[in-house]
């Protein structure tokens, strides 16, 4: 059968999407039947129309975590800063812009398909900037415009903070205390599991993270983002079975 509908020879499909095709038929189901949303990439806050401010994030990571949750038998809606990434395939994507873009995807997402698993991995940024120009401010002499920051929405406190929330992981992307600002979000956000690493990472392929949970720390050493994507998801059913089984004897 060919895209088209019709029957007969057709053009053999690409050998990266029949290793992919492959690889799902392997891949243990351990999110099947489940729901999952993801945030990826970075977020932007326009000065003007052609300037703005952004965190430094290529998005590999929560790509390669949503390419492994379609793998594990997840529904995956993934909502993705301004990235230039190809989408992974059985992954439904929603771009955004501004954190408040992302924000009110997410939540919208959250009311529609009530997720069982949220894993918020986007670098959103903390701040915006509250007088935005409508036009591009000029360069003139000495003058340098002032920029009234305004604070940006806590998407991962906010979903975790939801009647009925579902299972969070959290990131945190640290330059220094790594170990101890992982452990004070976990805290403060009220989240099931942070992936702490350090702030280099952003842009690279691998990666070097822990997670951070009630028990403690566990290193994880260094791999790949696509490595260390396959981690979270054996965590995160891990952390939905545990969701069930505690429902069940409530």
């Amino acid at each position: 059968e060919q895209a088209c509908g019709d029957k007969g020879d057709g053009r053999l499909k690409e050998p990266k999407d029949i290793l992919e095709d492959v690889i799902r038929l392997f891949t243990p189901k351990l999110l099947e039947g489940k729901k999952v949303l993801i945030t990826a990439g970075p977020t932007f806050e326009p000065i003007d129309p052609v300037r703005g401010i952004t965190n430094h994030s290529s998005g590999k990571q929560g790509f390669d975590i949503a390419l492994q949750a379609a793998r594990a038998g997840g529904q995956t809606v993934l909502v993705a800063g301004p990235v230039t990434l190809q989408t992974p395939e059985g992954v439904k994507r929603i771009d955004v812009v501004t954190a408040k873009q992302m924000k009110d995807a997410v939540l919208k997402q959250i009311e529609i398909n009530r997720p069982d698993l949220f894993i918020g991995v986007a670098a959103v940024c903390d701040w915006g900037i509250a007088n935005p120009s409508s036009v591009k401010l000029k360069k003139q002499g000495d003058y340098a415009p002032t920029l009234q920051f305004t604070k940006n929405p806590d998407i991962l406190a906010t979903v975790a903070a939801l009647r009925n929330a579902p299972v969070c992981i959290g990131f945190a992307a640290e330059t220094n205390d790594i170990t101890e600002n992982a452990e004070t979000k976990l805290k403060e956000k009220g989240v099931a599991l942070i992936v702490a690493n350090h702030a280099s990472a952003a842009g690279k392929d691998t990666n070097n993270a822990s997670f951070i949970d009630e028990f403690g720390v566990t290193p994880l050493g260094d791999m790949t983002k696509l490595e260390l994507a396959q981690k979270i998801i054996e965590r995160a059913a891990q952390l939905l079975a545990q969701k069930e089984e505690d429902a069940g004897s409530a």
